[in-house]
């Protein structure tokens, strides 16, 4: 790791005062070579400032899952954060005051019913999990103007801030996931469309991907633990008044509004 552990928890502080006050600032690789190492625990440290708040970690997001995406910022596999439980929106409102330029993406959300120990297969991730669910994630830059590489976004935890789930719970044999399909509707209008297979070809080859990396830092996907898989099509950008649908082919529908 290269950044020393004064300038890890300065990076961590500016990111958390752009939370709470939704000030954003320059992105940090302009002024820091920062590696994916660095940038994770940069991640680890902001999070330790929400925890203090009282927050706590339900499970984690998975981000960076498409090819497009990758090829915009020059990676060649995902990226993840911690999904904490002041993320929960609770209801079919999205708060959008403390956010700064929020983004929506439809996504396949698993609750992990049994440990999953590694070395973990998406076979091994769909006979642990207890159900699917359709979610939408609100997702947000503290870094201004969304001018991010992967460095950034990571030590930003992977630019997560929100997350509404439907209320159709799937069990994963009723359903192939590669092929199910989503609609992102916006004030009515269709924004974006794909398919599971847009999720690293299958989303729970993104949650086998999210065990196996956690391994490496002494860490395990538990029993209980919720999973945001990655966006099944691109982000679509909202602001408040927005009615936003997501309708998948068979996992469900949920409808919020941006206020």
């Amino acid at each position: 790791m290269s950044l020393e552990d004064e300038t890890r928890d300065q990076l961590a502080t500016s990111l958390y005062e752009a939370l709470e006050t939704t000030d954003p600032i320059d992105r940090p690789t302009d002024t820091y070579d920062l590696t994916i190492e660095d940038a994770y625990a940069v991640q680890s440290a902001f999070i330790d400032r929400r925890l203090d708040d009282g927050a706590s970690v339900v499970g984690h997001k998975i981000g960076l899952t498409s090819d497009g995406i990758q090829n915009q910022l020059g990676v060649s596999e995902p990226d993840f954060g911690r999904l904490l439980d002041s993320m929960f929106v609770d209801g079919r409102t999205i708060p959008s005051e403390n956010l700064i330029a929020p983004r929506v993406e439809p996504e396949i959300g698993f609750l992990i019913g049994e440990d999953l120990e590694p070395p973990v297969s998406y076979l091994d991730v769909l006979a642990a999990t207890e159900f699917v669910v359709p979610v939408l994630e609100v997702i947000d830059s503290r870094v201004r103007d969304w001018d991010i590489q992967i460095q950034d976004t990571i030590a930003d935890n992977a630019s997560s801030a929100l997350y509404l789930t439907g209320e159709t719970r799937s069990d994963v044999d009723d359903v192939d996931l590669s092929l199910e399909g989503v609609k992102l509707y916006r004030n009515g209008t269709l924004e974006s469309s794909g398919v599971g297979a847009a999720v690293l070809d299958h989303p729970a080859r993104a949650v086998a991907w999210l065990a196996n990396t956690l391994a490496e830092l002494d860490e395990t996907l538990e029993a209980g633990q919720f999973i945001l898989s990655g966006s099944v099509t691109p982000a679509v950008d909202v602001e408040p008044g927005d009615v936003i649908t997501v309708e998948f082919t068979s996992i469900g529908t949920l409808t919020s509004r941006v206020e």
